[in-house]
C-alpha cells in the first residue's frame, strides 16, 4: 500500500487535473488518472485500493470546494482563488480540507506536506505562499475551537 505522503501527492495531482475540467468530465478524468498513475520502481501498477482512496478523497474535497475557497479567500490579502496558480490552489484546497475536515491528520502535518508539494510542483515562492495562507487558516480554525 502507498504511504500517506504518496497518497497525498496523488490526490493533489488529481485535484490539479480537476482544475482544468468541468465537474461533468470528472468521472472520465478519474478513470484516466487511475490509468496514468506511475508504476513504482518495481514496475508494479499501484493497487486498486490506493486508486480508490485517492479518487474518493478527491471527491470529498470537491464536494467542499465552495466552502474551502471561501475560507481561502477570507485568509488572503490581495489574492483570491481566481488569481492563484492552479498548483497552489490545488495544494491549498487539499490542505484546508485536511485541516478542517480530517481529524486523523495533525494540522502541522497537513501544512508541512502541502508546503513540500508546493515546492515540488510550483514556482520558487510557492512553498512560502502556501505556508503563509495555511498558517492563517489554521490560526483562524484554532480560535473557533
Amino acid at each position: 500500500m502507498m504511504k500517506r505522503h504518496e497518497l497525498r501527492e496523488q490526490i493533489f495531482r488529481l485535484l490539479f487535473r480537476a482544475s482544468f475540467h468541468s465537474s461533468e468530465d470528472m468521472e472520465e478524468q478519474k478513470a484516466l488518472f487511475a490509468e496514468d498513475i506511475p508504476a513504482e520502481d518495481t514496475g508494479v501498477v499501484i493497487e486498486e485500493e490506493a486508486v480508490k482512496i485517492i479518487t474518493e478523497r478527491c471527491s470529498r474535497i470537491q464536494e467542499k470546494i465552495s466552502e474551502i475557497d471561501r475560507i481561502l479567500n477570507e485568509n488572503t490579502e490581495g489574492w483570491d482563488t481566481e488569481r492563484m496558480g492552479k498548483v497552489e490552489l490545488s495544494v491549498l484546497r487539499l490542505a484546508v480540507y485536511e485541516i478542517l475536515y480530517d481529524e486523523d491528520i495533525p494540522v502541522s502535518v497537513a501544512i508541512n506536506e502541502a508546503v513540500d508539494i508546493a515546492k515540488k510542483y510550483g514556482q520558487e515562492s510557492s512553498g512560502a505562499f502556501v505556508n503563509a495562507i495555511l498558517g492563517k487558516v489554521a490560526k483562524a480554525d484554532e480560535s473557533k475551537s
